[in-house]
């Protein structure tokens, strides 16, 4: 009989954490584990408030799902049973780490993923502050070849100016967390094109989307509080370029990957992101970043301490999990 067990952590950043919504020193998750045997199998999830979800909410709904996992509960039942969210992300998370240890069958057969695995080049953020300390920010991290710069409405071209100041050779993605008004976005769109910004990330509140098929599109912009599963694509096409999957929206990998496979379908470009997490959350995220466009799995390196045994970071390059973390 497969055990359920929940639990909460708390992860210290290195320094606060700054977007539009507001700032954090600390990285509230909670880990599910699911004991079969001998073995474990582990998933983690970060609730996001923007959403609705709290860590107490979230860790409530794992625990009332103890009873149907010790009944037989797989991860093909699990996607009924629970809506997507965090909370299902961290026990679909569980069942795929468990499922690996229990055929010994790496993680990437199992999600029927071609090729041999391979590291990728991660954005690294820039939290939200004044142009002058973002640009510090930016010479200090010039040599990384993607930053993500957290922007939030006014004055943000002086933001991203002193970025580029700061890192010339650096691709930059822009994320407003839906703090921009369509008129920041017209007034905008060509100067960050011009300043080599490659994608702008969710620049409206998710309720405005139908605005984005009037304004021009000179940088491709991305839906993330807008992209959540599968059943939102059709309703955003037209609207964005490409979408940002993470699997605390999902609900887990089992939907990501098909979500991933739809997008892809319907043309959008594919960013795989996450929420600010320990290694043992963007594992699974991985599989999915081996042929995205833009990878956002930088979550760890924002932690003051990371869990350990770790992904392994070298710069910005992140390899691939090891099994004794996750799959």
């Amino acid at each position: 009989m497969t055990r359920l067990s929940v639990r909460r952590e708390s992860w210290k950043l290195a320094q606060v954490f700054t977007i539009s919504r507001g700032s954090r020193t600390v990285a509230e998750v909670v880990v599910a584990e699911l004991h079969g045997g001998a073995l474990r199998g582990r998933g983690e999830a970060v609730p996001y408030a923007r959403y609705g979800e709290t860590v107490d909410g979230v860790v409530t709904a794992l625990e009332a799902m103890g009873e149907a996992v010790a009944g037989g509960l797989d991860r093909a039942g699990l996607q009924s049973a629970m809506p997507a969210g965090a909370a299902r992300n961290a026990l679909d998370g569980a069942f795929w780490d468990l499922e690996a240890k229990e055929t010994g069958t790496s993680i990437w057969e199992l999600a029927g993923i071609e090729g041999t695995p391979h590291p990728i080049v991660t954005a690294y953020t820039l939290s939200l502050d004044t142009p002058e300390r973002m640009g510090a920010a930016a010479q200090e991290h010039a040599t990384r070849p993607l930053l993500k710069i957290k922007l939030t409405g006014d004055g943000d071209l002086d933001r991203v100016r002193a970025v580029r100041a700061g890192a010339p050779k650096a691709k930059l993605i822009v994320d407003a967390n839906e703090g921009w008004t369509v008129q920041h976005l017209r007034d905008y769109g060509t100067v960050l094109a011009e300043l080599g910004v490659a994608l702008i990330e969710q620049p409206l509140p998710a309720a405005q989307d139908a605005a984005l098929a009037e304004v021009p599109h000179p940088v491709p912009i991305c839906a993330d509080e807008s992209c959540h599963t599968t059943g939102d694509l059709e309703r955003l096409q037209g609207l964005y370029d490409a979408v940002n999957i993470k699997l605390d929206k999902t609900g887990g990998l089992t939907e990501a990957l098909k979500l991933k496979a739809e997008a892809r379908h319907r043309g959008f470009k594919i960013m795989i992101g996450c929420m600010v997490g320990s290694s043992l959350a963007m594992a699974p995220a991985m599989l999915l970043a081996q042929d995205a466009e833009f990878v956002d799995l930088d979550a760890p390196l924002l932690l003051a301490h990371d869990r350990q045994p770790g992904l392994r970071y070298e710069g910005s390059i992140v390899y691939p999990p090891k099994p004794n973390l996750w799959g």
